[in-house]
């Protein structure tokens, strides 16, 4: 076993580290209300006038894709297990390349505000509104659990319940959001990811130096034990953290949450132009590479510091890192830790209520309102950011739950990504499906999904005299099999002659 170099005792952070915290806090809030513009136009508060330059908007994209659930639990996965989940990251590389080939030249022909508006063009209102309705349905339900896990880190850190903790969080990002829109969003992303970047680069530092021989002591451990196997080439679907379930299962999720997530699609949407866009995504997922080998890392050197110490970190994966940030950081860098995780979950926070009120004012009042004044949209724009962040404080409530919470956040994601997904195939790769057709594939494309989410374990039934028995599937397919079921079942049913109806050219308005 690997001895720690000092135990220190059980306690809450100290007045300077609180106070360090306290100072982020308010910093980053004023920070962005600086973004504050005059400007009323949807275009300004939802794409930032597509002034933002790609640098910035790969760094954005990495931070709305990390959340605190990345920083809290990617950690525990590698405390308990080993580097497979790495092998999902690596289809996260290949799913960004489909997007830029597929998705990015679609969505730079013409004015468009959301992903939404390209099924609209395609297919005709009713999909269009209802894809926007089952990302409002998605994000919200994500986001709950991401907004959860905020509660984790502050609780351990200065001892207050889920609710203040959850409702400082939420009331402060808010500030900033209502007013300063995507360009706020994204310029306080940009500053928060450089933090929690730093903080976890010296969180590595600190962790090694409280290991006799530090990390070249758990490299040689890991390498006997197979805390270090990345991967493991075995076709079982009941399995997450396999290299087929990562490359083929991570790239569906990626083309899902990149391709058709209003999320990542609106930052996209914010580059001068097409070629920007594309950087700003590739560049991103080298990003998140580096970024997810150094919480593995941790969760790694996590593991062996509490086999050497028999400190007994926590019963919970996902409250390891927390308390070891708390209880053995030196002062002052345990404050710029949680102060990082705060900034991982007000970063992703933002983007949420924003995306979400985009969608509900583009996807849906416009529809029905397009008379409207700049005014009026403007004011509802900022009604909804409030309504949707009020919303999300209440489902981080309702999403207390045990186990990864990484997992619970990517698994309910993946539920309807699969659905979202196979409708923009559709509409990207077929001429031939029309808008009835890929309604009921998308209905029985989510339907699969969530009767395989909701599975609690295999299960059998009887078909043509045998018994056939269906097992639990690891979430990582749950993309793959929703967007497959989705594309066939639109496609066949577009073929039958009560579905026929005309196909909108390309680029034409619903």
């Amino acid at each position: 076993m690997l001895a720690p170099v000092a135990v220190q005792s059980l306690h809450r952070m100290s007045a300077p580290d609180l106070a360090l915290v306290v100072i982020y806090l308010v910093g980053i809030t004023l920070f962005g209300l600086r973004f504050r513009s005059k400007d009323r136009s949807l275009k300004s508060y939802f794409l930032a006038d597509r002034t933002i330059p790609w640098w910035a908007i790969a760094l954005s994209i990495v931070a709305a894709e990390t959340s605190t659930l990345t920083v809290i639990s990617v950690p525990g996965l590698a405390y308990t297990g080993n580097w497979g989940f790495l092998q999902v990251v690596l289809g996260y590389l290949l799913g960004r390349i489909v997007i830029c080939v597929i998705f990015l030249p679609r969505y730079f022909r013409g004015d468009l505000l959301t992903a939404y508006q390209v099924i609209g063009q395609r297919f005709g209102p009713k999909l269009h509104r209802l894809t926007a309705l089952l990302f409002l349905f998605l994000r919200a339900a994500a986001e709950g659990v991401r907004v959860f896990a905020v509660s984790i880190v502050v609780g351990i850190a200065i001892g207050t319940n889920d609710i203040v903790s959850i409702a400082i969080i939420c009331a402060l990002t808010l500030a900033y959001t209502l007013e300063g829109g995507l360009a706020a969003v994204i310029w306080t992303d940009v500053t928060q990811m450089c933090l929690y970047i730093g903080g976890t680069i010296i969180a590595v530092i600190v962790l090694g130096h409280q290991i006799t021989n530090g990390w070249s002591a758990v490299y040689a451990a890991g390498l006997v034990t197979g805390k270090l196997r990345i991967f493991d080439f075995a076709l079982n679907l009941t399995q997450n953290y396999t290299f087929w379930a990562g490359m083929i299962g991570g790239c569906f999720l990626t083309m899902a949450s990149h391709g058709t997530d209003q999320l990542m699609v609106q930052r996209l949407l914010a580059a001068k132009n097409l070629r920007e866009s594309r950087i700003a995504l590739l560049s991103s997922g080298l990003v998140i590479l580096v970024q997810f080998a150094l919480f593995l890392a941790i969760g790694t050197g996590l593991y062996f510091f509490n086999q050497g110490s028999g400190a007994h970190l926590s019963l919970s994966p996902d409250r390891v890192f927390p308390i070891f940030i708390v209880q053995y950081m030196p002062v002052g860098i345990t404050g710029l830790l949680v102060a990082a995780i705060l900034a991982a979950a007000m970063s992703n926070l933002s983007a949420a209520v924003n995306s979400l009120s985009s969608t509900s004012v583009v996807d849906f009042y416009l529809r029905w309102r397009p008379e409207s004044s700049d005014e009026q949209r403007a004011r509802l724009s900022r009604l909804m950011t409030f309504f949707w962040a009020v919303v999300l404080f209440v489902l981080a409530l309702m999403s207390r739950t045990a186990g990864h919470v990484v997992e619970v956040g990517l698994s309910i994601a993946s539920v309807a990504y699969g659905s979202l997904l196979g409708v923009f195939l559709l509409g990207t790769l077929t001429r031939r499906a029309n808008e009835r057709g890929a309604i009921v594939g998308m209905v029985c494309g989510f339907a699969i999904n969530l009767i395989l989410w909701k599975q609690p374990h295999a299960w059998s039934f009887p078909l043509a005299g045998f018994r056939v028995t269906v097992p639990k599937i690891g979430w990582t397919w749950f993309v793959l099999i929703g967007s497959l079921f989705t594309f066939v079942v639109g496609w066949a049913t577009s073929c039958l002659p009560f579905t026929k109806t005309e196909v909108l050219k390309e680029g034409e308005a619903a």
